[in-house]
C-alpha cells in the first residue's frame, strides 16, 4: 500500500525532530562513550594495577566509578599481578582475561621489564610479547587500550631513560593498530612538574608512595588519563571527580598517638566494654576530627 507523500511542513517537522534527537545524543556524553553498560573491562598489569584494584581509591576503582558517574555501569576484571613483566602477562592472558570474555582490556606493561634490569625483558623480546598479546586480544574480539608505562622514580634517571624506547614503541603500536592510548608516562611527568611547582616539594613522593607505586594523587592521575582516553570530555570528567571526592577510605596512614598510663588504662576499659582494641576505638574518633584539623591548619 502506497502512502501519500508527506507535506513540506510535515517533512520539515520530521527534520527538526531528527536534528533535535541528534543534538540530544551528542550532548548526552555517555551514549558516545565506547564502553557500554553491561560490558566488561579487564585491567592487565603489574603491581601498580593490582593496587589499582585492591585499594579502594586505586586507579582501576576510580575508572569504573568515573564511568558509572556518567551512566555506564560496566563490570571489572582485575588482572594485575605484582612483579609481572610482558612475558608473564602473555603467559596468563588466556586464563586471567580472555576466558572471562571482556569487551575491553587496558594493558599496563613495561615498568618491570625495565626496572628488573638483567632479569627484565629486552626491548626486542618486549615488542614480540606485546604484539602477541594484542594479536590474541584481536582474535578474541577484545578491544585494547594501551597505557604507556609510568615513571620508575619521580626524577630523571637511568631507568626512565631506558623506558623511553619502550613507551615510544607503545605509542607507535597504538597508532599503527588504531588502538586507544592513555599516555600516562607523559601525564605523570607533567603532573610531577606541576605538583612540585604548586607545593614547593621535591619530586620523590608527589604521586607515588615509593617512587613507583601510586599514592591517591597518582591513582587519580592514572584514572584521569584512562577515562580521557575512553573519550570523557571536561563535563564528564567533572562528574567523575565529584564522585571521587566523596570516596571514603581512599588511603590510610599510621599515626603515632602518645598516651599516658592513665589515659591508656581509661581507654582500655572503654574499649574492653565494647569488645574492641584501643586502636579500633580511637580510629573512628580521629577520623571525625580530620576535617577540623584540615580547616584549622589551612587557616594558620
Amino acid at each position: 500500500m502506497r502512502h501519500p507523500p508527506l507535506s513540506p511542513s510535515t517533512r520539515f517537522s520530521a527534520l527538526l525532530c531528527s536534528l533535535a534527537m541528534s543534538c540530544v545524543a551528542s550532548l548526552s556524553g555517555a551514549a558516545e562513550l565506547p564502553v557500554k553498560t553491561g560490558e566488561k573491562v579487564a585491567f592487565m598489569g603489574d603491581s601498580i594495577t593490582a593496587g589499582g584494584f585492591g585499594n579502594p581509591g586505586g586507579y582501576v576503582r576510580l575508572v569504573m566509578l568515573g564511568l558509572e558517574a556518567n551512566g555506564v555501569k560496566a563490570g571489572v576484571i582485575p588482572a594485575g599481578v605484582s612483579g609481572h613483566k610482558s612475558n608473564q602477562m602473555l603467559a596468563r592472558l588466556e586464563n586471567d582475561v580472555l576466558n572471562k570474555k571482556p569487551q575491553w582490556m587496558t594493558l599496563s606493561c613495561g615498568v618491570n621489564d625495565v626496572w628488573h634490569g638483567a632479569n627484565g625483558v629486552p626491548l626486542d623480546a618486549y615488542k614480540s610479547n606485546i604484539n602477541a598479546i594484542l594479536d590474541k586480544c584481536q582474535q578474541a574480539g577484545v578491544k585494547v587500550m594501551i597505557l604507556t608505562s609510568t615513571m620508575i622514580g619521580e626524577t630523571p634517571g637511568d631507568n626512565n631513560t631506558k623506558l623511553i624506547v619502550y613507551n615510544d614503541f607503545l605509542r607507535a603500536t597504538a597508532k599503527e593498530r588504531h588502538l586507544l592510548l592513555a599516555d600516562l608516562s607523559a601525564d605523570m611527568q607533567q603532573a610531577v612538574t606541576a605538583r612540585a611547582a604548586a607545593t614547593g616539594a621535591k619530586p620523590g613522593w608527589l604521586l607515588t608512595m615509593d617512587g613507583v607505586h601510586m599514592n591517591p594523587v597518582g591513582d587519580e592521575m592514572m584514572a584521569t588519563g584512562v577515562l580521557k582516553a575512553f573519550g570523557l570530555d571536561d563535563a564528564q570528567m567533572q562528574k567523575a571527580r565529584a564522585a571521587w571526592a566523596t570516596l571514603r577510605s581512599v588511603t590510610s596512614i599510621n599515626v603515632s598517638v602518645s598516651l599516658s598510663m592513665q589515659q591508656f588504662q581509661q581507654l582500655s576499659l572503654i574499649a574492653g566494654k565494647q569488645g574492641k582494641s584501643v586502636g579500633a576505638l580511637l580510629g573512628p574518633e580521629l577520623n571525625k576530627e580530620l576535617d577540623a584539623v584540615i580547616k584549622n591548619t589551612a587557616a594558620k
